[in-house]
């Protein structure tokens, strides 16, 4: 059975694997992710942000600690919303159990909007899209990181023994579902180029800002074997895009 989006990780096995990853000191969100998408976010003071698909909610508990003013995740996945309400500070932090596609969004509610790699679970991203562009206030911006369309157009490379060391891009234009094997589980997530992230942003009504491809530094490792098998190819995708009106 393929599960899409939040539902694959309330398979109790596939929620453990996960938070075993993550606890890894040279996993790649934290190792490469993260620190191009704090680049990108700047100053979080006084902002009101909104967060899709925030998982454990830990990223709001740091933005909080930076100065927001406040915060609210959206998540899916009930596993994932039992452990954010654990996470959260009782105060100006809160995650709303609700699929991203089937949540309201309000009017000009938000300073900030962020979504780290949860965008390419969503199947209908211009209209998603035009609803983050309408949540934000005036000057708002949205950060997102998604796997890189390289990543997502490779799926199904046969691995060797031991770590993955190269990867076929293959369909590339072909966008659409494209099934994952992942923590011994089966996925969906849903391929796109590069140009359809950038035309579906401007046809919202965003300005584009700034466009990343998470090239490694070699500061955030400790084995050096780590940094060189990353800077073989590009592991994810992020984009800034600011609320601008004329």
């Amino acid at each position: 059975m393929a599960y899409k989006g939040s539902q694959f990780y309330d398979d109790e096995q596939v929620l453990n694997k996960y938070l075993e990853r993550r606890r890894w000191n040279e996993n790649a969100n934290d190792t490469i992710e993260k620190p191009v998408f704090m680049d990108l976010i700047g100053d979080v003071t006084e902002k009101n942000v909104l967060d899709l698909g925030c998982g454990t909610a830990a990223f709001g508990k740091e933005l909080l600690g930076l100065g927001a003013r406040s915060y609210t995740g959206i998540e899916g996945s009930e596993k994932m919303v039992e452990l954010a309400q654990e996470t959260l500070p009782e105060v100006s932090g809160k995650v709303i159990h609700t699929a991203i596609e089937a949540w309201e969004f309000p009017a000009s509610a938000y300073d900030l909007v962020v979504s780290r790699l949860v965008l390419h679970y969503i199947n209908d991203i211009d209209a998603l899209f035009g609803q983050v562009y309408d949540t934000l206030a005036q000057d708002g911006a949205f950060i997102f990181s998604v796997e890189h369309p390289v990543i997502t157009s490779s799926y199904g490379t046969v691995k060797t023994e031991g770590l993955k060391q190269s990867w076929v891009v293959d369909q590339y234009f072909h966008t659409g579902p494209r099934e994952q094997d992942w923590l011994g589980g089966k996925v969906i997530k849903y391929h796109r180029t590069i140009e359809d992230y950038f035309g579906g942003l401007q046809k919202a009504g965003f300005v584009i800002e700034s466009l990343k491809e998470s090239k490694p530094r070699e500061e955030n490792f400790h084995n050096p074997e780590t940094y060189h098998r990353r800077m073989k190819i590009p592991l994810f995708l992020l984009i800034k895009a600011r609320k601008v009106l004329g």
